[in-house]
């Protein structure tokens, strides 16, 4: 049996080590590390110890302003294959994976994957995610920024899908 304390002196040690930037958390042994993405560019996620086990949550996306049941569909197909994690959705709508391993079993190897799955569940599916859930959004911000001549740096990754005939080309 892990008490608190080794659990907690466990998730310090691995943090410290493995140079992810981190924070202790809001709550009583609470640490927030943020995990750098490729589509999502940075994935918080929130460790909590307790006598018994280790909580993990991040966020991935929030509400979806469309297509609610195409997102939740996508993604109950995708807790089949997270290991020791689950997409879940808060009050308000909004995304996180989320999950919960016994305090006994938690080693810097275990967190190390954790947070290896945690990353890859919410940085993977970001880009098909926003798609699904926000493409009139995205649409509506594009015709903006090239009517307006603003940068489309941050929308590229979804030109193909957004630009029409006579759009800029690729900002350089």
């Amino acid at each position: 049996m892990t008490d608190r304390s080794t659990l907690t002196g466990t998730v310090e040690r691995y943090l410290r080590d493995s140079g992810h930037d981190w924070e202790p958390g809001s709550r009583d042994d609470e640490f927030v590390v943020t995990l750098p993405g490729d589509k999502k560019l940075k994935t918080v996620a929130s460790l909590v110890a307790s006598d018994s086990a280790l909580s993990v949550s991040a966020f991935v996306i929030r509400n979806p302003d469309e297509n609610h049941d195409e997102v939740y569909r996508f993604l109950l197909r995708r807790n089949l294959r997270l290991p020791g994690l689950a997409y879940a959705v808060d009050r308000a709508g909004d995304v996180y994976v989320t999950g919960r391993v016994p305090a006994a079993g938690v080693d810097e190897e275990l967190l190390d994957q954790l947070l290896g799955v945690v990353l890859t569940a919410a940085d993977e599916p970001f880009n098909e995610l926003l798609v699904m859930g926000f493409l009139s959004s995205m649409r509506k911000e594009w015709e903006w920024r090239v009517s307006r001549g603003e940068s489309l740096r941050n929308l590229e990754a979804f030109r193909t899908i957004l630009a029409r005939p006579g759009d800029p080309p690729p900002d350089g």
